[in-house]
């Protein structure tokens, strides 16, 4: 059981990284302030190819800290 753990443990931690450096960065920065937001990219952002890559990230780094804390509880 412990070897299973571990070997989805490092899978998960590959996949998040990969995923980590293959988004890009979504600096605004005062222009949006100014201008305000809500166009239709902004209401749809989920459904993109980024929105979705995002989403992904974030379950795999809520998997990846589940998994720490079990297998720090195991061992």
């Amino acid at each position: 059981m412990k070897t299973f753990l571990i070997i989805i443990y490092s899978i998960v931690a590959v996949l998040l990284t990969i995923l980590t450096l293959a988004q890009t960065n979504e600096d605004d920065g005062a222009s949006e302030a100014i201008t305000g937001a809500g166009s239709f990219y902004d209401k749809n952002k989920g459904r993109t190819k980024e929105g979705k890559l995002k989403r992904t990230t974030i379950i795999l780094g809520v998997v990846f800290i589940v998994l720490a804390i079990v297998l720090g509880i195991i061992y």
